[in-house]
């Protein structure tokens, strides 16, 4: 239900999207390119951060790199022509317009193979950072996005880095503990 409000409103922002559209791109919030993302996302290797809400960290990374790979691979299943070419497009354009998404933080891609909760958080940084590289290294055409449809690579990296952040907005950071003292 959640889930339809959200289409539903971003089909009604359709009018706002065309006219923020027109505003140019807004810089992407947290991650201003997928070299900033990977460096963050290394980070996450000490093993201080956590979500506060939505997947454990090692799903999220696993479902950040299945996004990545089915941008190339293609998505196994995709939305109607239809809903990609209306709510899709109009939520994809409020989105780029903002420079960030919202979505639900527990969603799976639908199709997307199941993640693995016990992997460890060294395999799920690496699998994202392998998906990372293969986006880059990508010279071919990339397939629709399961609810936006066409996008070219630019568009695509947006995408990705606001899809990343989205979800690092529930990712919680303990501090380092203090040294020992003089």
């Amino acid at each position: 239900m959640a889930r339809r409000r959200s289409l539903l409103l971003a089909a009604t922002g359709a009018p706002l999207a065309a006219g923020l559209a027109g505003c140019g791109d807004a810089p992407v919030q947290r991650f201003a390119t997928l070299a900033d993302a990977r460096v963050a996302v290394a980070a996450l290797a000490d093993g201080r951060t956590r979500t506060a809400d939505g997947w454990p960290l090692v799903k999220v990374l696993q479902h950040a790199a299945q996004s990545i790979d089915y941008s190339i691979d293609g998505y196994p299943e995709l939305k109607s022509a239809m809903f990609r070419h209306t709510v899709g497009a109009a939520a994809w354009g409020v989105f780029n317009a903002r420079g960030a998404m919202r979505h639900a933080l527990d969603e799976p891609i639908p199709g997307a193979t199941t993640l693995d909760a016990t992997l460890p958080l060294e395999q799920a940084i690496g699998r994202l950072m392998t998906a990372f590289a293969r986006f880059d290294a990508h010279t071919g055409a990339l397939k629709p996005h399961f609810a936006y449809g066409a996008l070219d690579k630019p568009a695509y990296a947006r995408a990705h880095l606001m899809h990343l952040a989205n979800h690092w907005s529930a990712f919680v950071t303990t501090p380092p503990a203090p040294g020992p003292s003089a």
